[in-house]
C-alpha cells in the first residue's frame, strides 16, 4: 500500500513540471488537488470495503468442511444408494424407489434440446464461469435486500448441485456463502460436462403421471411424456427444463396423478424457455414457432404400472413414516422449527428428507408380520361382503365401498398388520392411516364411560335415563331407530349401544370438569382436538379420526389401561449397520386397572346374544377372551368394529370415500357385513400365525374389584322397599367407589290403576280403590314424565305422577246385565275412573271392583252399578238389572205368577225411580258443587301432556341402537 502512494506522488510531481500544468492558476490547482483527494479516498474505501467483505465472507464459511475431490465424488455422484425395507422377521420386502423416483442417465444419453434448454434458462454462462456469476449474485442480493417483486435468482447450475446434494435449502447468508465456496471448489475438480450431468440427474421435476415425485431428467421424460430423455423434442425439453424453478407449481399432474385442470403457469414457463433458446440460437425461428404449436396436454403420458405392485400400501406407508423421521433429524441438525417455515420452505425440506431416504442407503426395519399381512390382503381381495359401487355425488363417476383395518400389539403399540384399501391403483390413499372418519359408537367407551368410571361417576350397574334429549345448543339426539328403554344400566346401554345414556354420562364428566374429557382424548392418542372440544356429540361419535388412532385407543383396554403410541418403524440403519433411529415404546396410564377391567367386562357383553355384535362369535374360527364395540355414524355413512383380546387389537372400518349411505347387501345388514369382514381377516390371521394372537390368554381381574348388590334405581345400597320391589341388581364395582348410603329414592304410596297404568292416588281417592305400592323420586332423574319411560320389568314401581282428573262427575255406567251369577257392564269412557261400586236395588252396598274390572260375581237379585273417579266422585246409578240363577222350566202357573209379579215390580220401580231420581239428582248436584269447589282449590295435573317426540337427528352424528344382526 505504501509503494502505491509513493508512485502516486511521483506521478503528480511529474505532472506539475508539464507546461500545461504550470499555466494553471491557483484556483485550478486547488480544484485538481480536490479531485486527487477524492480519487484516493474512493480507492481506499473500495479496498477497505473489499477487505471487510472478504473477512465477513470467510467468517461465514469458517465452519464449512473443505471437501476433497473424493468426498465430492461420493456425495454428489453416488446416485444409486437406495434404501431397503425389511419385515419384522428380517425378510426383505423391497427397495424404496419412489417418494422421489430417479433414474440415472449419462449426459451422452440426453437430448441436446434438453441440455440447450437448461443452459439457456438456468445458467447461460455455464461454460464460462468458475462456479459463480458475480453479476448475477449482486443482482439477486439487491433484489433480496430491496424485496423486489421480481426475484431472478443468482445460482449457477454448480451452485444448485451443491445446494441439492450437500447443503440444506435454508434461506440465509451463511448457507449462501458456503454454497458459493463449495461451487467454486467443485469447479476445480470436475469438468463442465460432469457437473451438468450431475444437475440433470439430481434436480427435482415435480410429479409424474402416477402422482409420484420425480427427480432427474430421465424420470421426468418418462413420467411426463412417456419418452426417453434422449428423444425429447424442443417443446418437451423446454417444458421439462422450466420445471425446476417451481416444480410443484409448474407440474401438470396433481398429487393423485390426475392431470390438473389448468397448468398454465408451466406452459408460460415453457414459452419463456423456448424464447431463451431462440435468443441463444439453439433453435431457429421455425423450430420456435413449431414448438409453440405443440400441444403439451395431449402428449402427456398416462398412468404406468407401479413398481410397488406387490406391496403398494405398505411401501408407501413405510416411506411416509421413515421420511418423517429423517425430516425430524434434518430439522434438528439445522436447529429449525418446522412451524417457523413457510409452505415453500417446508416443501423444500420435505423433498430433501425424501431424497435422503431414497438415496441414503438405509435399511428400514418395520413391525409388520409378513404372513399375517399377506393373509389379510388375500382375505379382502376375495371378500364377497362388500356393498355395491355407487355413483359419486357429483355424478361424474362411481366409487366403491372401501375398507381400512389395523392390528396393533397391545403391549408395545407395534403395528402388526393393516389393510389400506381394496385397490391402491384406484386411489393412492391409505384408509387405515390417512383418512379421518367419524367413529360412531366406538367412542362411547373411550370418551363417555371410561373417563366417567375413572372418576367414580358411574359403574356398570349405574342406571341412566334412556329417553330423548337435547344437547346444550338445543339440537336433539335420539337412539338409532328411535326406540327407548326408559332406564338402563351402563352395562346394558353399552351392550345395546344406546345414545342417550352415553350423552348423559358425558354430561356428568363435563359438569365436573371439561378438561377430563379433553385430556382423555389426548391421552388416548387423538391428536386433532380443538381447544373447545370435545362437544357432547363427540360422545356418540361425532369426531373424526383414523382407523389407526381408533384402534390404538382401544388397545389401551387390552393393555391394562396403559396407552402405547402405535408405530411401524422399528429401526433405521445406515448401510454400514449404524442405527440412526430405534423405537423405544413408552407407556402412559390412562385408566386404572380397575376401570379397565370393568370396561373389558362390559365390552365382552357386546359379543353376547342381545349385544350389537352378538352374531360375531359364530363367524370366528377360533376362541379366546374377546371384547369389542360396534360403531355407526349418521345416515350409516361409516360402519366400525374394534375387537381386542389381551394381546392384540384389531379395528375395521367400511364406507365410501365420497360419504354415502352403506346399504344392506346380499341379505346382510351393514353391521353384519362389517363384522363378517372383520372376522374373515381375523380368521386369515389365525390361519397364518395363531401364536401372535395369543388366544390362550385371559383378561385377569385385578385387586380392588368386588361384586356388590345395589338398588338398581339409585345405585345405592338396597333398602327394604327396593328389595320388596324387586329392583336390586348385582354387578362388579371398583372397590374405591362402592356406595356407602342406603337407597332413599323409594316411598310407599297409595296408587290406583287406570287403563292398565299406575298413578298416585289423591287424598280423596276412596281407599277401597287404592293399593299400596312403591314410587320413585323423579328428582333423581333429569327427565320429564318419568312414568312414560319406566322399563317393562319395573312393574312394581308407581310413577311419581298423580292420576288423571277430568274435573267432572262420571256419567252413569251403561249396559249393566246379569247372567248366571255374573254381573257385567261396559267400561266407562272417562279417563279417570278408578273402579266401580255395586249396589242392590234398595241402595245397599254389595261390593266394589278396582281399575279396569267390569264384572262382579253375585247371586240372583236386582242391582245397579256406579263409577268412581280418581278424586272420589261417584256417578249416578246405572239402570237396575234383575238377575236369577233358575235354569229349569217352571210350570205355566208359576210363569203367570212371575209375570204378575213383574208387572207389580215395574209399577213399583217406576214410582221408586221417580222418587229416587229426584233425590239422587239433588244429592249429585250437591256432590258436583262440592267436587267443583274441591277442584278449584286443588292444583291437579292435567292429562294433556304429550309424549316427547323424537327430535330427529339434530345431532351431527346420531348413532345406533343396533340389534344383534348389526
Amino acid at each position: 500500500m505504501r509503494n502505491f502512494f509513493e508512485k502516486l506522488n511521483n506521478n503528480i510531481d511529474n505532472m506539475k513540471d508539464k507546461p500545461v500544468i504550470k499555466s494553471l492558476n491557483i484556483t485550478s490547482q486547488v480544484f485538481w488537488n480536490l479531485l486527487l483527494i477524492l480519487f484516493v479516498s474512493l480507492i481506499m474505501l473500495t479496498l477497505f470495503a473489499g477487505g471487510a467483505g472478504a473477512g465477513y465472507f470467510l467468517s461465514l464459511i469458517d465452519d464449512q468442511k473443505a471437501y476433497s475431490q473424493e468426498e465430492f465424488q461420493n456425495t454428489i455422484f453416488d446416485y444409486e444408494e437406495t434404501s431397503g425395507i425389511y419385515f419384522s422377521e428380517g425378510e426383505f420386502l423391497g427397495e424404496i424407489p419412489a417418494e422421489l423416483e430417479r433414474k440415472e442417465r449419462s449426459l451422452d444419453d440426453m437430448s441436446d434440446n434438453l441440455v440447450n434448454a437448461v443452459i439457456s434458462t438456468e445458467d447461460e454462462y455455464f461454460f464460462e464461469h468458475d462456479g459463480i456469476v458475480p453479476k448475477a449474485l449482486l443482482r439477486a442480493t439487491y433484489q433480496e435486500v430491496t424485496n423486489a417483486e421480481t426475484q431472478t435468482g443468482g445460482s449457477t447450475l454448480t451452485q444448485q448441485v451443491v445446494k441439492n446434494q450437500i447443503l440444506t435449502n435454508e434461506v440465509s447468508f451463511d448457507r449462501k456463502a458456503k454454497e458459493i465456496a463449495l461451487a467454486m471448489r467443485m469447479e476445480q475438480y470436475f469438468d463442465k460436462e460432469e457437473i451438468l450431468e450431475a444437475y440433470l440427474n439430481i434436480v427435482p421435476f415435480g410429479r409424474n403421471s402416477d402422482g409420484q415425485n420425480i427427480a432427474g431428467a430421465q424420470s421426468a421424460s418418462e413420467g411426463i411424456f412417456g419418452v426417453d430423455a434422449s428423444e425429447l423434442n424442443p417443446a418437451q425439453a423446454a417444458f421439462i427444463a422450466g420445471l425446476p424453478k417451481n416444480p410443484y407449481t409448474y407440474t401438470p399432474f396433481a398429487q393423485g396423478g390426475e392431470v390438473k385442470e389448468s397448468f398454465e403457469a408451466g406452459l408460460n414457463r415453457m414459452e419463456l424457455v423456448l424464447g431463451n433458446m431462440r435468443e441463444n440460437d439453439f433453435i431457429t425461428e421455425e423450430e420456435y414457432q413449431k414448438a409453440l404449436e405443440y400441444n403439451i396436454r395431449e402428449n402427456l403420458t398416462g398412468p404406468t404400472e407401479s413398481s410397488l405392485d406387490d406391496y403398494p400400501y405398505l411401501t408407501n406407508e413405510t416411506q411416509r413414516r421413515a421420511k418423517e423421521i429423517i425430516l425430524d433429524d434434518l430439522l434438528e441438525e439445522s436447529d429449525i422449527n418446522l412451524e417457523d417455515l413457510d409452505e415453500e420452505e417446508r416443501q423444500e425440506y420435505d423433498m430433501q428428507a425424501g431424497n435422503e431416504l431414497a438415496v441414503g442407503g438405509y435399511n428400514v426395519h418395520i413391525t409388520i408380520q409378513k404372513d399375517i399381512y399377506d393373509a389379510m390382503q388375500n382375505a379382502i381381495a376375495s371378500s364377497q361382503w362388500f356393498g355395491p359401487d355407487k355413483v359419486e355425488k357429483d355424478g361424474e363417476g362411481t366409487v366403491q365401498e372401501e375398507v381400512g383395518a389395523m392390528m396393533i400389539d397391545n403391549n408395545s403399540g407395534a403395528i402388526l398388520s393393516f389393510v389400506g384399501g381394496r385397490d391402491f391403483n384406484v386411489q393412492n390413499l391409505n384408509h387405515a392411516t390417512q383418512t379421518r372418519r367419524q367413529n360412531g359408537s366406538t367412542m362411547k367407551p373411550l370418551l363417555a364411560y371410561g373417563p366417567a368410571m375413572e372418576k367414580g361417576l358411574v359403574q356398570p350397574g349405574t342406571v341412566l335415563p334412556d329417553v330423548p334429549g337435547e344437547f346444550s345448543n338445543g339440537e336433539g339426539y335420539t337412539n338409532y331407530g328411535g326406540g327407548y328403554e326408559g332406564f338402563v344400566s351402563v352395562r346394558k346401554g353399552l351392550k345395546e349401544s344406546r345414545n342417550s345414556p352415553a350423552v348423559r354420562t358425558f354430561e356428568k364428566i363435563v359438569n365436573l370438569d371439561h378438561d377430563i374429557a379433553r385430556n382423555a382424548l389426548l391421552d388416548l392418542g387423538f391428536t386433532n382436538v380443538a381447544p373447545a372440544e370435545p362437544y357432547p356429540s363427540a360422545a356418540i361419535g361425532a369426531f373424526g379420526t383414523t382407523v389407526e388412532q381408533n384402534t390404538n385407543a382401544f388397545s389401551t383396554f387390552g393393555n391394562n389401561g396403559e396407552y402405547n403410541d402405535s408405530y411401524m418403524i422399528e429401526k433405521i440403519e445406515t448401510k454400514d449397520g449404524e442405527v440412526i433411529f430405534e423405537q423405544s415404546p413408552e407407556s402412559n396410564e390412562v385408566f386404572s386397572p380397575q376401570t379397565t377391567f370393568l370396561m373389558v367386562d362390559m365390552l365382552r357383553d357386546v359379543l353376547d346374544p342381545g349385544g350389537t355384535a352378538g352374531a360375531l362369535p359364530g363367524m370366528m374360527n377360533f376362541g379366546g377372551d374377546w371384547a369389542g364395540k360396534t360403531g355407526t355414524t349418521n345416515d350409516t355413512r361409516d360402519s366400525w368394529f374394534v375387537g381386542f383380546n389381551p394381546n392384540v387389537t384389531f379395528g375395521t372400518w367400511i364406507g365410501y370415500d365420497d360419504p354415502q349411505t352403506i346399504e344392506n347387501y346380499h341379505g346382510l345388514s351393514y353391521g353384519a357385513r362389517t363384522q363378517q369382514i372383520w372376522s374373515d381377516m381375523m380368521n386369515a390371521a389365525y390361519e397364518a400365525d395363531e401364536e401372535t394372537l395369543g388366544l390362550e390368554d385371559q383378561f385377569e381381574q385385578p385387586n380392588g374389584i368386588v361384586r356388590q348388590t345395589i338398588c338398581g334405581i339409585s345405585g345405592k345400597l338396597p333398602s327394604t322397599r327396593c328389595q320388596e320391589a324387586g329392583l336390586t341388581t348385582t354387578d362388579y364395582f371398583n372397590e374405591k367407589y362402592l356406595p356407602s348410603q342406603s337407597d332413599d329414592s323409594l316411598e310407599s304410596e297409595p296408587f290406583v290403576t287406570i287403563n292398565g297404568n299406575r298413578y298416585l292416588a289423591y287424598d280423596s281417592t276412596p281407599s277401597e280403590f287404592t293399593q299400596t305400592g312403591v314410587s320413585i323420586d323423579e328428582d333423581l332423574f333429569d327427565v320429564e314424565e318419568v312414568g312414560e319411560y319406566l322399563p317393562d320389568d319395573w312393574d312394581n314401581i308407581t310413577p311419581d305422577t298423580k292420576a288423571p282428573n277430568n274435573g267432572r262427575t262420571p256419567s252413569p255406567v251403561a249396559n249393566v246385565s246379569y247372567n248366571n251369577g255374573e254381573l257385567t257392564w261396559s267400561a266407562h269412557s272417562d279417563n279417570d275412573i278408578v273402579g266401580y261400586r255395586i249396589y242392590s236395588d234398595n241402595g245397599s252396598s254389595i261390593g266394589s271392583v278396582q281399575g279396569d274390572n267390569t264384572s262382579f260375581s253375585i247371586g240372583s237379585g236386582s242391582y245397579f252399578v256406579t263409577a268412581i273417579d280418581s278424586v272420589g266422585r261417584e256417578s249416578n246409578q246405572s239402570a237396575t238389572t234383575e238377575g236369577s240363577n233358575q235354569n229349569d222350566n217352571d210350570d205355566e202357573e208359576e210363569n203367570e205368577e212371575d209375570s204378575d209379579s213383574s208387572d207389580d215390580n215395574t209399577d213399583n220401580n217406576e214410582d221408586n225411580n221417580s222418587e229416587d231420581d229426584s233425590s239422587s239428582n239433588e244429592d249429585n248436584n250437591n256432590n258436583n258443587s262440592d267436587d267443583n269447589s274441591e277442584n278449584n282449590t286443588e292444583n291437579e295435573p292435567n292429562d294433556n301432556s304429550e309424549d316427547q317426540n323424537d327430535s330427529g337427528n339434530g345431532n351431527s352424528n346420531d348413532d345406533e341402537n343396533e340389534d344383534s344382526a348389526d
